[in-house]
C-alpha cells in the first residue's frame, strides 16, 4: 500500500528545512550587506597599558600591526558571511593607528580628527550593521583593561539622559539614530558585557580578561582573530535579529571633568549649564548634535594649528 501523499510532502519540506543554513533563507539573501567597523585599540588582545597604545610606547607599532590583522580578520569573516561593502573607521587615539596598505583594496578608511561623528564618522541609514572592534569599558566601570570615556586623562563621567555611557553606548547611539543595529563587540569580558547590557543581545568576541587596569590575562593574537572571525560570522548570520539602539530625543549629555578651568567656560556657551565645579550639562535636539558638542569640548584649543 502506498504511503499517502500529503505526509510525503511534509517530510521533504522537513528535511529541506533541515538542511538550510542558518541565517536568512536564500530567497532573502540581500544583494548588498553594508558593514561598518570602529576600531578602537584598547580591546586588542595583548593590550595593558600605554607602552602598546601611542607612538610613545615601546610595543606600540607592533601592536598597530596587530590592532591592523583583528581588523582584517573581520572583514575576510565578514566578506565570507556575504557583506559586499565595508568601511573601517580607526577610532583610537590620533586616528591614524590602522596600516592602511594591509587593508584590502576594496574597503574604505576614515581616518584622523576632528570629524563629525567622532568614533562613528561616515555612518549612515545605508549600513546594515555595526561591527565594534577592539573596545573597552566605560569610566564609571570598576573593572575592565583601561576602562575610560573618550579620555582617560580628563573625563571623569559621561550620562546620557542620565544614564552612564560607554563608548560603545555612545556609538551604538550614534548608529541607532540612522537606523543601524550594532551586532557585534570585541574586547575584554568586561566591555563585552557592558555593551551587551546597553546595546542588547549583540554578539561578543572575548579577546582577553582584565584583571586590573593595566593588566589582563588574554588570548594570543592568533586564537582573538579566530574568535573576531567566529563572532562576526555568527552576527551577520543573525544581522535581522537586531534592533537599532535609539536613545529619546532630545538628548542630555552631563560631562564630568577632571579640571575647573574646561567646565568654567564651557558653560560660558549658550545652552550650557555648570552643573558642578567638574560637569556641565548639554541638552542636544539629537545624539547627532551632542556628539559634535563632545568633540568640541574635548578638542578644542586655541592654539590649534594650522
Amino acid at each position: 500500500m502506498k504511503a499517502p501523499f500529503v505526509p510525503l510532502l511534509l517530510l521533504a519540506a522537513a528535511s529541506a528545512l533541515a538542511q538550510e543554513p542558518p541565517g536568512e533563507p536564500a530567497h532573502q539573501q540581500r544583494e548588498s550587506l553594508k558593514i561598518y567597523i570602529s576600531a578602537d585599540m584598547e580591546g586588542v588582545a595583548g593590550v595593558v597599558t600605554d607602552e602598546q597604545l601611542g607612538p610613545g610606547g615601546f610595543e606600540y607599532e607592533r601592536f598597530r600591526e596587530l590592532m591592523t590583522a583583528e581588523v582584517n580578520a573581520c572583514i575576510e569573516a565578514a566578506r565570507e558571511a556575504g557583506a559586499t561593502e565595508v568601511l573601517v573607521s580607526d577610532s583610537h587615539g590620533n586616528g591614524q593607528n590602522l596600516l592602511v596598505e594591509r587593508l584590502p583594496a576594496d574597503v574604505t578608511i576614515v581616518r584622523s580628527w576632528p570629524r563629525h561623528l567622532g568614533m562613528m564618522a561616515g555612518i549612515d541609514a545605508s549600513f546594515d550593521g555595526v561591527i565594534l572592534l577592539g573596545y573597552h569599558a566605560s569610566t564609571a566601570n570598576e573593572r575592565g583593561v583601561r576602562a575610560h570615556t573618550f579620555s582617560s586623562a580628563n573625563v571623569t563621567a559621561f550620562r546620557l539622559n542620565g544614564t552612564s555611557m560607554s563608548e560603545a553606548g555612545m556609538s551604538a547611539a550614534i548608529a541607532g539614530h540612522f537606523g543601524v543595529p550594532v551586532i557585534m563587540v570585541s574586547g575584554d569580558q568586561v566591555a563585552v558585557a557592558e555593551t551587551q547590557v546597553i546595546v542588547g543581545d549583540v554578539e561578543g568576541a572575548v579577546v582577553k580578561y582584565a584583571t586590573g587596569f593595566h593588566s589582563a590575562r588574554t588570548l594570543t593574537p592568533e586564537a582573538a582573530r579566530e574568535a573576531i572571525r567566529q563572532s562576526t560570522r555568527a552576527a551577520i548570520a543573525r544581522i535581522g535579529e537586531f534592533e537599532p539602539y535609539v536613545v529619546e530625543t532630545p538628548v542630555e549629555l552631563e560631562l564630568g571633568l577632571k579640571h575647573y578651568r574646561p567646565v568654567e567656560l564651557l558653560a560660558y556657551l549658550p545652552g550650557v549649564e555648570r552643573v558642578t565645579s567638574h560637569s556641565v550639562r548639554f541638552t542636544g535636539e539629537n545624539i547627532l548634535e551632542v556628539s559634535d558638542f563632545l568633540t568640541f569640548a574635548l578638542s578644542y584649543r586655541v592654539d590649534l594649528q594650522p
